[in-house]
Order: C-alpha cells, then sequence, then structure tokens
C-alpha cells in the first residue's frame, strides 16, 4: 500500500515571500512560480502568515487605480496561516480540505519551519494513487 503522508506528495519548492516585501513583488514570485499562494516567513523560515492571490487582487487594483505602490505583504497577508505537518495523513488533510478554504496549505515542521507546500490537485493525485493501487490488487 502507498504512502499517504503529506511529505510525500508536497511541494519542496514552495514561494517564499517576506512580510516586509511589496506586494507587487510577492505578485511576480506567485506569477512565476505558478503557485496560486506563497507562505510568509520570517528571517529563521518561520511561517508567519500566507499570501494568496486573492489577497493581492484588490490591493493590485488600488495600486493601479492611485498608480503607487506602498503596500507590504504585512498589510494584507493571512496570520496565523493554516498549516499542515510533513507525516499528516494526506487522507486526514482531504477531510480538511471539506470544510475549510484554503487551496494551499504551507508544510511546517515541528519548529514551524516551512518545508513545503500542498494543495488540493497533490491531495487529489495521492488518492487517486491510492486508489488504483487498490483496484490493482483487487484485480
Amino acid at each position: 500500500m502507498e504512502s499517504l503522508q503529506v511529505c510525500d506528495y508536497m511541494n519542496q519548492h514552495p514561494v517564499r515571500l517576506l512580510a516586509d516585501m511589496p506586494v507587487a513583488e510577492a505578485v511576480e514570485c506567485l506569477l512565476n512560480s505558478g503557485q496560486s499562494g506563497g507562505a510568509v516567513i520570517n528571517e529563521r523560515g518561520r511561517l508567519v502568515g500566507f499570501l494568496s492571490e486573492q489577497d493581492c487582487i484588490a490591493q493590485m487594483i488600488e495600486s493601479c487605480y492611485y498608480r503607487e505602490q506602498v503596500c507590504r505583504v504585512k498589510d494584507i497577508m493571512q496570520a496565523p496561516a493554516l498549516s499542515v505537518k510533513p507525516y499528516m495523513s494526506v487522507i486526514e488533510l482531504a477531510q480538511r480540505l471539506i470544510h475549510e478554504k484554503p487551496r494551499v496549505y504551507p508544510v511546517v515542521d515541528d519548529d514551524g519551519i516551512l518545508v513545503g507546500s500542498i494543495n488540493r490537485a497533490a491531495v487529489l493525485r495521492a488518492i487517486d494513487k491510492q486508489l488504483r493501487s487498490g483496484y490493482q490488487v483487487a484485480s
């Protein structure tokens, strides 16, 4: 039976944003990475918040309207951020996804250090892989 731990399906190269970063710079990081949100970390790599595309949209519109980019990530990030541990079960995370809004969860170790991220697609992929392996054994 395949492992269904978050660490086996997480993105090991998540977007890492800083609280003092201008929102426009953070948006560039998100767009360049193809990720819909990113963990906001401190200088020690600890998770302090989360910034999603949704968080950025209103601020970017306002920046366009006023032609200034003074907003920082810390002004609009979600804090505290919901996160998961690398050893958490993907099935348990899937159950949380049914009731919680985030599309992406930062993955942190027991010290709160960012080690990855996992999104809904990765959760679906893990469950699909598990189901397929079960079908092959049953055949």
